[in-house]
Parts: structure tokens; C-alpha cells; sequence
């Protein structure tokens, strides 16, 4: 019987098992399945806290609604019932000691329409002029491994990239746009830029696949994301699930791999995936000759700091859902997501629940990532007063460090990923990497690579059957 080991119980892991088992049963593979986690819970990245009337998430705080296969998974899963969608606001950019407003008909802050970037009090009359170039100039040089940032100034001009996209962008990538590549980011904006002649123009053709009727885009569940963590381990009977058993080495014995473990006894298998970060992988399969783009790929830090209070969230400004910082700011989180008006479900009480943001790449990090709880705090209780004017003592706090955990894709990252993967085809043909340290940071691209993993074992299996 073949026998298929996943190293990391993250949602990557977990969907990759998930749709093993699932692809199996179909074609009456007979398959044996084991995961292994380190860590005595599953969910990696995605672990809901609830404390009092708060529902707080110490990672991702939802998943996007459109990515391919993110819906049908919940379906499967008969997690209908349990869906919650984002309320829906607006978004600000924090500039100057003032909030400004990003225009509605934009994606990441690019406008979608003329009307849209005249709307905007972030632009100047000139930025606009200068981003109106974009409906006369053609593509001659950019292609998607080239800099999104460079992409983007070219075409739209460097004021509406600096004050409105940058600040959108950098925040979801967590990275500087000129060092990010249009392959890892937003790709089809390079086609439509060579298709309508213009980035505005085809993202306006396009409006119905980021603008649904009720531009209610992002999914949680009622009692948090580790909904889906929770159902997927309980549906995955096939499969022994090992915790609490940290992977040490993987080497070759008699035709099968041998998994090392601490905590249990060895294990074989015909095939291995890992989905754990690259680093943590690195040092698992110990191979000279993958060293050297394991080491081109990048981490970041994040700090996430929950604020829970005794306060109406009615006071927040009106119709918001939060604010990103621009560069250069006094304030010094990189984004605010006031939590109890996006997503009604994590206040029982209606009370003002934010989460803040301060990020590695930010200036400010090195200034607080030494910093202790209570100082932290501090710095975050500073940042509300200034930007949304609340003085209040907070009744629940929950602060997140992810020190060198965020995967940070940089120019390079793609023939790096290649790379890796070509040698591993040569050197260790069926071992397989998976993840957001490779393919794609949310967790739609996580579920979605989960399933393109299965799916290439489970052909092999039939191939060989």
C-alpha cells in the first residue's frame, strides 16, 4: 500500500490531506495517510482566541470569498451554516494626522474608473493628470517577473502609486511593491494593461470578478476561523494525525523515505510533503544543493495587538471598517482594522474591538519589537488617540508576535520556488513542497495549492496502479 506523510498540520496540511483522502475514495486508491505537527493543536497560523464578549484571531482573520475552490471546501465541509461575510464600509489611509477616504470603485487602491481617481482627496490635480496617462501609453518592456511597483509608476504615475496604492499593497504583501514581482502579487494586471491598453480600463471590464453585488468579499465563521481547522481534522478518519511530534530529518531506506521524528517512532512513506515554512524544511532535508535558494527566500515579523473595550464601536466614524498608515507617518502601527464593525460576530456586546498592525518592514519595528506587553500596549492605546480620537482603558488585550514567520516574497522568489522544485525532481523525486512560503500567502492560495499537491500524487498513484 502506498503510504503519504504531510509534515505540517497548517491549513496547507490540512487541505492537502483532506483532498487526499477525498481523491482516494473516488478512485479507490488504497492510500495510507498521516500528518505530523509539532505543535499539540492544528491550524498553524489560524488560532481563534475568545476572551469575554471577544472573538479575536491571532493570525489571518478571514479568508477571500472569490479564490478557486474556497467556497466549494466550505460547502464540502457542510459549513454553510456557520459562514459569516465582512460588513461592509469604508476603507481610509491614514496621512498627514487625518483620515482620507479610498474611493469604493478601487481594487488594492487602484481606481477601477475615471470617476474614482477624481474622487480621491489623496491625489493631487496633477497625480491625476499624471495617472490619466495610463488610457494613451503602451506596454513595451514589463513583464509579470518585473516589479510591480515599476509597473505601476509607469503607467499611473508615482503620486497615486505612492499616497493610495502603496500603502493598500505594501499592507497585503507585506513588502515594498519595487521589490515584489507582478507574478506574486496582482498578475493579471499585466494582461490587462496588454489587452485594453490600459490598467484602468481593463480592471473596469473586469469590475464583476473583485465587485459583487454586495462587495461582501471576505468569509469568516461564526465562532472564528479555527471553524474550518476544527472540521477539517474531524473529517480526516482516514488519516493518523500525530501531535505534539517535531520532524528532524528525512533521509532515504530501502526504496522509501524515513521520517525522524521526536516524540514518536520513525516514519516511511512513498511520498512527503512539507507544508511548513521553508526554513523549518531547510533544515529537515539538510541537502547541499537546495541551500542556496532555500536561503534566497525571505520572513518577515508581524505584531498583532487586539484591543477589546467597555465603548460602543458608534464611535468610530461613520461607515469604516479601518485605516492603513502611510509611509512616514508619526503613528506608528501599519494598519487598524476596527474588528466589531467589520465583523459583527467578534463582539457579542457591540463593543469596540481593534486590532493593530505593526509590521518589520516598518520603521518603527525595530523601536518595539523588544518592547513588553504592557508597552506594546502603550503604543497602541497612543495610536488610537491620535488617529480615531478614543481615550479609553482597554478590558481585553491579546498581543501576537510572529517573529520571522511571514512569508516576504521578494524578485526573486519565483526562480528561487522553480529552482528548488527542479532539483527536488532529480534528488527526491517524491518529495514536495507546499504552502505560503511558495505559492501564495492567503489562505485561499493555501487551499487552493493543498489541492493541486493532492491532486498531482493521487495521478501518480493512478499512473502506477
Amino acid at each position: 500500500m502506498m503510504k503519504v506523510a504531510v509534515v505540517g498540520g497548517g491549513i496547507t496540511g490540512l487541505t492537502t490531506l483532506y483532498y487526499l483522502q477525498k481523491m482516494s475514495r473516488e478512485h479507490n486508491l488504497e492510500i495510507e495517510l498521516v500528518l505530523i505537527e509539532r505543535d499539540q493543536q492544528l491550524g498553524g497560523k489560524i488560532k481563534t482566541i475568545t476572551e469575554g464578549d471577544f472573538i479575536m484571531e491571532a493570525g489571518a482573520d478571514s479568508i477571500v470569498a472569490r479564490n478557486e475552490g474556497v467556497l466549494p471546501l466550505v460547502d464540502e465541509l457542510n459549513l454553510q451554516d456557520d459562514l459569516v461575510y465582512n460588513e461592509t464600509g469604508t476603507s481610509y489611509i491614514y496621512t498627514n494626522g487625518e483620515l482620507h477616504r479610498i474611493p469604493p470603485d478601487t481594487i488594492f487602491g487602484i481606481p477601477m474608473s475615471i470617476e474614482s481617481l477624481n474622487e480621491s482627496t489623496l491625489i493631487s490635480e496633477a497625480g491625476k493628470k499624471a495617472a490619466l496617462l495610463d488610457l494613451e501609453t503602451r506596454n513595451t518592456q514589463f513583464t509579470k517577473e518585473s516589479s510591480i511597483g515599476e509597473f505601476l509608476e509607469a503607467f499611473l504615475g508615482k503620486e497615486l502609486v505612492g499616497n493610495q496604492i502603496a500603502p493598500v499593497l505594501s499592507g497585503v504583501y507585506s513588502g515594498d511593491l519595487y521589490k515584489l514581482t507582478m507574478a506574486s502579487t496582482l498578475p493579471y494586471l499585466l494582461d490587462y494593461k496588454n489587452d485594453y491598453g490600459s490598467i484602468i480600463k481593463g480592471l473596469s471590464a473586469n469590475r464583476g470578478k473583485f465587485k459583487g453585488s454586495s462587495n461582501k468579499k471576505f468569509i469568516s465563521f461564526r465562532n472564528g476561523l479555527s471553524t474550518i481547522i476544527d472540521r477539517l481534522e474531524e473529517v480526516c478518519g482516514d488519516a493518523m494525525v500525530l501531535k505534539g511530534s517535531e520532524t528532524k530529518s528525512l533521509h532515504m531506506n530501502a526504496g522509501k523515505y524515513e521520517l525522524t521524528l521526536n516524540g514518536h517512532e520513525s516514519i516511511q512513506a512513498d511520498y512527503v510533503i512539507f507544508a511548513t515554512p521553508h526554513d523549518v524544511t531547510q533544515q529537515i532535508l539538510n541537502h547541499e544543493k537546495l541551500n542556496k535558494n532555500f536561503n534566497a527566500l525571505r520572513n518577515s515579523s508581524l505584531l498583532s495587538i487586539y484591543l477589546g473595550f467597555n465603548v460602543p464601536d458608534e464611535e468610530l466614524p461613520a461607515d469604516g471598517t479601518g485605516f492603513i498608515v502611510s509611509k512616514g507617518s508619526e503613528v506608528k502601527c501599519d494598519a487598524c482594522t476596527w474588528t466589531s464593525r467589520k465583523w459583527k460576530h467578534t463582539s457579542r456586546n457591540h463593543n469596540l474591538l481593534l486590532r493593530l498592525f505593526y509590521k518589520s518592514t516598518s520603521a518603527h519595528y525595530e523601536q518595539l519589537k523588544n518592547l513588553k506587553e504592557d508597552e506594546l500596549t502603550g503604543v497602541a492605546l497612543e495610536d488610537i488617540k491620535r488617529t480615531i480620537g478614543i481615550d479609553a482603558d482597554p478590558v481585553s488585550i491579546e498581543v501576537t508576535n510572529w517573529d520571522n514567520l511571514m512569508p516576504h516574497y521578494h524578485l526573486g522568489h519565483n526562480q528561487s520556488v522553480n529552482a528548488l522544485n527542479d532539483i527536488l525532481l532529480t534528488e527526491m523525486p517524491r518529495v514536495k513542497l507546499a504552502g505560503a512560503s511558495y505559492f501564495g500567502v492567503g489562505i485561499g492560495a493555501c487551499i487552493q495549492n493543498g489541492r493541486k499537491t493532492a491532486e498531482s500524487i493521487i495521478k501518480d498513484a493512478i499512473n502506477k496502479a
